[in-house]
C-alpha cells in the first residue's frame, strides 16, 4: 500500500512538524510590539520546555524557506533545525498538497502552506506547529480541508500554535 510506505514510523514519541513561522519567532530579535514579543517568548518557552518531549521533524520545504531573507537570521533558523529529521517531498505529499489546493479552500498564495500540511500528514506527524493562523492553525479551514484528506485516505496532522502545545507545563507569562 503506497500510503504506508510514505508514512514511515518516525518515533514512539508524538511527532511535531516544525513549520517556518515557528523558527522565525524563535530566533528573531525581541520585538517592541507586545503581541509579537509574547509570541516570541511563548515560542522560546515551548522550544526549551516542551520540544524535548516530542520527536521534532522538518522538511525540505521548511529548509528552503529558512534559507530566505537576512543571512544572519537564516543561519539562526537553519541552526535551530540542525539534527532534526528532514522529510522529503514524495508523490503522496505532492498529490495531497495539490488536492488541498484544488479544493478551493486556500488561496493560490498558500500553496506552500498546503505543502507543509500535506508533508506533516503523509509522514503521520501528530502536530504541525505553526504561527500561521490564517491558513494552517485555523479551525474553520481545517474543517474544510479534513474531508479532502479523508477522501484520499489520510487524517490531517493537527495544526496548532506553540501555545496550544504547551501542555500542563507552567511557565512565566
Amino acid at each position: 500500500m503506497p500510503r504506508l510506505e510514505a508514512a514511515k514510523e518516525l518515533s514512539q514519541m508524538e511527532t511535531v512538524y516544525i513549520e517556518t513561522s515557528v523558527l522565525s519567532f524563535l530566533v528573531s530579535s525581541p520585538s517592541r510590539q507586545p503581541e509579537t514579543a509574547w509570541r516570541q517568548k511563548l515560542t522560546r518557552d515551548w522550544w526549551k520546555l516542551r520540544r524535548p518531549l516530542f520527536h521534532c521533524v522538518t522538511s525540505d520545504a521548511v529548509m528552503e524557506e529558512a534559507r530566505e531573507g537576512d543571512a544572519a537570521q537564516s543561519r539562526l533558523r537553519l541552526d535551530a533545525l540542525a539534527g532534526m529529521t528532514t522529510l522529503r517531498l514524495n508523490a503522496e505529499a505532492k498529490t495531497l498538497s495539490e488536492a488541498l489546493m484544488a479544493a478551493g479552500v486556500l488561496p493560490p498564495s498558500a500553496a506552500m502552506d498546503a505543502l507543509h500540511l500535506a508533508l506533516a500528514t503523509v509522514y503521520r506527524a501528530n502536530y504541525l506547529l505553526t504561527w500561521n493562523c490564517k491558513h494552517l492553525a485555523n479551525a474553520v479551514l481545517w474543517c474544510r480541508l479534513e474531508p479532502v484528506a479523508q477522501a484520499r485516505g489520510w487524517r490531517l496532522a493537527t495544526a496548532c500554535t506553540p501555545m496550544q502545545l504547551m501542555g500542563d507545563i507552567e511557565y512565566e507569562s
